[in-house]
């Protein structure tokens, strides 16, 4: 008897243990950041240059509301990333994905560029370095 009960305790414990250990690892935070799947830094690329873009510890979402833990991407061809809480610029060197696109096709010129992925919240305002990886390719 003593032995069932001395296994039954020690399962009980392990089981315990378990329930409440694996959904806190699983859940663990994640430190947010944005990063290129594709192109990766360095690459030689011919033009329309495909780009892929990928969060992690935030989710994509399209422009508009703002939701915590959520935003959108925008990607920034030779140029600086935008200060947190500045509102990224729409033109030629500002791409906006607002409606939660992760992948495009860019036309760039021969030459060395730097692609910079910025992410924001659904007013566009910049989450700040933190949020932002920036590659440099080299077209050909």
């Amino acid at each position: 008897m003593k032995k069932y009960t001395l296994t039954f305790s020690f399962s009980l414990f392990v089981f315990l243990l378990f329930s409440f250990l694996v959904p806190a690892i699983a859940f663990a935070e994640v430190a947010p950041r944005v990063y290129f799947i594709e192109p990766k830094d360095g690459t030689t690329v011919t033009s329309p240059v495909k780009v892929r873009m990928g969060v992690e510890g935030m989710r994509v979402e399209k422009a508009g509301q703002l939701i915590d833990g959520t935003g959108h991407h925008h990607l920034i061809i030779d140029g600086k990333p935008v200060e947190p809480g500045g509102v990224v610029p729409a033109d030629e060197q500002h791409i906006h994905f607002g409606d939660g696109q992760t992948e495009t096709e860019i036309e760039l010129s021969k030459g060395k560029h730097t692609l910079t992925l910025q992410f924001a919240d659904g007013a566009h305002r910049s989450y700040g370095a933190h949020m932002t990886q920036t590659i440099t390719v080299e077209v050909q």
